[in-house]
């Protein structure tokens, strides 16, 4: 499905003819289903196969960047994420993004700002529940800023590895993102739920492969407060578990 104006794309892979590519990781073969010929005849311009991923963390976008590279997309992986807590946990995780994004040949775009805006921006949330309004808030901030990006330098696309995260509510991370594109025109957002059709299994054996930190909770203060509320075990924030 493709809205109109642009503001967001939805391929249902099962009703199309994939193409499949298999991945060896671990030991393993892995099916990895997409198909994008429907998406590229919606997308004008010369520039199409030009795409920006907002990267959270390297566990959940590796399989999306690898998967996009071996379809010969040309990706720039876009780091903004002012959400994250504390400052060792953020650059630990910008780090291990860096790392795959270099391997892959793919341009990395560091924006390392908004720690302020985003504690105003959720002002008042500070107790909602993890995929409560607090989420969407934070949602339609960073993916509000990966829009108007994408729309600055000559992206027509742009997605995010939020959706693929176990933490977190697809649906309303394609709300936001739909939100984000619709401010402007001709800006598509492309949203593929990357745990399907073997994402989430590619992630998981990348990123063993890879050795990647792998963080236990979202990545903002309040997710740390609700673990120990809920008496889960103490996080080593920035370090390799």
């Amino acid at each position: 499905m493709v809205s109109a104006g642009g503001a967001i794309l939805i391929l249902n892979l099962k009703k199309l003819n994939p193409r499949i590519g298999r991945q060896a990781f671990g030991g393993r073969i892995h099916l990895c289903v997409m198909d994008d010929t429907l998406f590229d005849s919606q997308v004008p311009g010369q520039d199409k196969r030009k795409i920006l991923l907002h990267t959270c963390c390297a566990p959940c976008s590796c399989s999306i960047l690898k998967r996009l590279v071996d379809l010969a997309w040309e990706p720039a992986v876009y780091f903004y994420n002012p959400n994250i807590y504390p400052r060792e946990e953020y650059e630990k995780r910008k780090r291990e993004v860096i790392r795959y994004a270099e391997k892959l040949g793919a341009a990395f775009v560091d924006e390392d700002s908004g720690r302020d805006s985003w504690f105003e921006t959720v002002k008042g949330h500070e107790e909602d529940p993890e995929r409560g309004e607090r989420c969407g808030l934070c949602f339609d901030m960073r993916l509000g800023k990966s829009a108007a990006y994408a729309s600055e330098n000559g992206f027509r696309v742009f997605t995010s590895s939020l959706g693929i995260s176990r933490w977190k509510d697809f649906d309303q991370v394609t709300r936001s993102g739909e939100k984000a594109a619709s401010l402007f025109p001709g800006l598509v957002y492309w949203g593929m739920n990357w745990r399907k059709d073997g994402g989430s299994a590619m992630a998981a054996a990348i990123t063993k492969e890879e050795s990647f930190y792998r963080q236990n909770y979202c990545g903002c203060l309040y997710s740390l407060k609700s673990r120990k509320k809920k008496d889960l075990p103490a996080i080593n924030t920035g370090r390799s578990e």
